[in-house]
């Protein structure tokens, strides 16, 4: 086992024991990929003020994300086809996130059920993402099944009316599970941790849909409905009546226009995401974090602003807050560490973001997160 560092490393470990496709699906973008490098590299362009001589003791990262407190101002995204990165991922990256005491999103498109997330933390709260389906009836369903779950918090994405065309994935062929094809089978042939663990677990479809919607009772049945499903009708009133229906804290995520900012904070909701749906979707968008600034701006004394999308270390998460962020989320970090290690890789991805944010925090002279601000960066570097 090499000695793990930093997120690189994380990823590193993962290509090499997670099959193609699904490693392929987590590290990719569409089109050109051009946003999705984007996000992670606009950081860079970003400079922290070292300050010195100053008391660096009784530090915290202690923060809130729509009331609820947290141990540092990071989220774990949702992020579909988890459970296809190791066996049980979503009910392992849940417990890790219940561990280290930050919300974990389950997204709808996950291969573990909402139930089975609940029953394998203990019923401990976590955060529901909803997708708008044309059957408007199973997302009433969904809705109900999280409420019943007790998710403290809805995530409804925004930006998926359409699917972005992501190249790997089409060329790979991506399937949950995977179809057996010689290719396939030589590659999982070089995977055997992954192998036994999915021949362990019984998850390895979309345990939200298989099953709850009448008609789809296999993964053929899935492929033609979920084809048909997402709504490119999603208007701001399908916000208004899932903020009624749902009745608790609602996320909107997928948000990278001013415009689209203000309607956010005029629809109710609780906090916004900056997000671009880590370069999955529209390729040639701006990164994540050149956006934030100008919501934040725009929006942010009228609803929380959240920020998704190239993270891959503390100092990411400390110069998103330094922004205006309340909050920030990490997909693909969680996903490598999952992937490399299971729950103790997420676990490990989580410590070297905290114990990074902590440092540089100390650094840039401020000992608690709720101080950070914008005179942390070098003015001109953002």
């Amino acid at each position: 086992m090499p000695v793990i560092t930093n997120i690189e490393d994380l990823r590193v470990l993962a290509k090499r024991r997670v099959p193609r496709m699904f490693y392929d699906y987590a590290d990719s973008g569409s089109w050109t990929e051009s946003t999705y490098k984007a996000n992670e590299a606009d950081f860079e362009r970003i400079l922290l003020r070292q300050r010195v001589a100053v008391n660096m003791e009784d530090r915290s990262t202690r923060s809130t994300m729509v009331g609820q407190e947290v141990a540092m101002p990071v989220a774990i995204a949702p992020t579909g086809l988890t459970g296809m990165q190791h066996a049980d991922g979503e009910i392992l990256a849940a417990r890790a996130a219940k561990k280290m005491g930050i919300p974990f999103t389950l997204s709808t498109m996950s291969i573990c059920s909402i139930e089975d997330v609940a029953e394998g933390t203990g019923r401990h709260p976590f955060w529901f993402q909803l997708y708008v389906m044309r059957d408007r009836g199973f997302i009433e369903s969904l809705i109900d099944r999280a409420k019943a779950a007790g998710c403290s918090a809805l995530v409804l994405t925004l930006d998926l009316q359409i699917l972005g065309q992501r190249h790997k994935d089409l060329k790979n062929g991506l399937t949950a599970p995977p179809r057996l094809t010689p290719g396939n089978i030589l590659n999982m042939a070089t995977k055997p941790r992954w192998c036994m663990g999915m021949l362990g677990t019984r998850r390895r479809g979309f345990g939200n849909i298989v099953g709850h919607v009448k008609g789809v009772e296999n993964m053929g049945s899935l492929s033609e409905w979920t084809a048909k499903q997402f709504d490119p009708r999603l208007s701001w009133n399908d916000v208004e009546w899932i903020k009624s229906r749902w009745g608790g804290k609602l996320i909107l995520k997928g948000v990278q226009d001013v415009e689209d900012a203000k309607l956010a904070a005029a629809s109710g909701a609780d906090a916004v995401i900056v997000s671009n749906h880590g370069g999955r979707q529209l390729d040639g968008a701006p990164s994540s974090i050149s956006a934030l600034p100008h919501i934040v701006e725009a929006v942010g004394d009228r609803i929380e602003v959240h920020m998704d999308g190239g993270i891959r270390s503390g100092q990411h998460v400390l110069k998103a807050i330094a922004l205006g962020a309340k909050g920030t989320y990490i997909g693909r970090a969680m996903l490598y560490g999952l992937g490399a290690m299971g729950q103790e890789g997420v676990e490990r991805a989580l410590e070297i973001i905290r114990n990074e944010l902590d440092l540089s925090m100390a650094f840039c002279g401020r000992t608690n997160i709720r101080d950070v601000d914008k005179s942390i960066l070098l003015p001109g570097t953002y």
